[in-house]
């Protein structure tokens, strides 16, 4: 059973470098790599399809900010965190609002699995914690 979760997950884990073209991830090698696995399905198509569709989700997350706001954000600071956020991680970052009222004031910015808290209900909360 052990070897069978070990082949998909390498299976998953060739697929997503596939994924890659002079080391940025592409869309059409993506599509590629889905019509493949169409023509030639593996032993355990959805197991290696879910596998694979995950790391490709973590890989998209990198390439996205997600700006949590509590009011309004200007175009132009959108555009300063993406051109930050571009030049933090080498390489494309795109930046998009989502409202969150919670925060009180200021943003968090989510891109990928890594967090830029600069809001009222996090300083809140980091205050409640130390004591």
């Amino acid at each position: 059973m052990a070897s069978g979760k070990k082949q998909i997950t390498q299976l998953s884990q060739k697929l997503f470098k596939l994924s890659f073209v002079d080391g940025r991830f592409s869309e059409e090698r993506v599509a590629g790599v889905l019509a493949y696995l169409e023509k030639n399905p593996p032993a355990k198509p959805v197991p290696v399809l879910r596998a694979y569709s995950r790391l490709v989700a973590v890989e998209v997350a990198k390439g996205q900010a997600v700006v949590e706001h509590s009011g309004p954000v200007s175009d132009a600071a959108l555009q300063a965190i993406a051109g930050a956020m571009t030049a933090r991680y080498q390489r494309p970052v795109a930046a998009s609002t989502k409202s969150n009222a919670s925060l009180l004031a200021g943003l968090r910015i989510r891109v990928g699995d890594d967090v830029y808290e600069s809001s009222v209900a996090g300083q809140l909360a980091a205050l409640s914690a130390a004591v």
